[in-house]
């Protein structure tokens, strides 16, 4: 499912939405399994590249929601993440679900555990959604910049792509992180080896090419 996505966000010629996904799915279980795991991510391609999101995509997110319901002792990362798609499910048409109780943010005192809480989230960092940051100020940018740098020389490219995406969607809100982001998610996508990874930055540069347009 993320390497559809990612391609979609690429401009594949007949990107393939979560309905097709279970749809051509040996295991439609586990198909669905991995849209509830993406959450926001579905939508990547409709919110950054325009891609249509079509009734059967909203009743294939639906049935995850079903199949896959939210739980009592859910993660707080899992209540961020159903939260987001559910509001993203209505807002394209589809039904409400329940998706647990509001989520809670959490403030910004020591970047080191903030990048950290904050890279689980990376799903979030998409335009229009209501997220744990959604006003970054200049000391978030750091912040970023400064948790991206750190995974990057750790080798932790996962962590570095979810950081360098929310650095992106920072910079399109005016708050711009002091790194060289194009050089890091190259870096990330030489080293960084997995579908998810490669649909993090796939996703950050949209964003960063978005905010390249507005201020241009």
């Amino acid at each position: 499912m993320a390497g559809r996505v990612r391609d979609a966000l690429m401009g594949a010629p007949a990107p393939a939405g979560p309905a097709r996904h279970v749809e051509e799915a040996e295991d439609p279980k586990a198909a669905l399994a991995a849209v509830r795991v993406l959450g926001p991510d579905v939508f990547a391609p409709a919110l950054l590249a325009g891609v249509p999101f079509g009734p059967a995509d909203c009743e294939a997110v639906t049935e995850s929601f079903r199949v896959f319901p939210p739980g009592p002792d859910d993660t707080a990362e899992a209540v961020w993440r159903d939260h987001a798609t559910a509001v993203l499910l209505t807002r394209h048409g589809g039904d409400p679900v329940a998706s647990g109780g509001p989520p809670v943010a959490r403030p910004l005192e020591r970047w080191r555990p903030w990048t950290s809480w904050l890279a689980g989230l990376s799903p979030l960092a998409l335009p229009g959604v209501n997220g744990p940051l959604p006003r970054p100020d200049l000391r978030a940018a750091q912040a970023l910049a400064m948790g991206t740098t750190r995974a990057l020389l750790r080798r932790d490219h996962p962590t570095a792509a979810r950081l360098a995406r929310w650095a992106a969607f920072a910079h399109g809100q005016g708050a711009s992180p002091p790194l060289d982001l194009d050089a890091v998610l190259d870096h990330v996508d030489l080293h960084g080896g997995t579908a998810r990874t490669a649909l993090d930055t796939a996703v950050a540069r949209r964003l960063a090419a978005g905010a390249e347009r507005r201020t241009a």
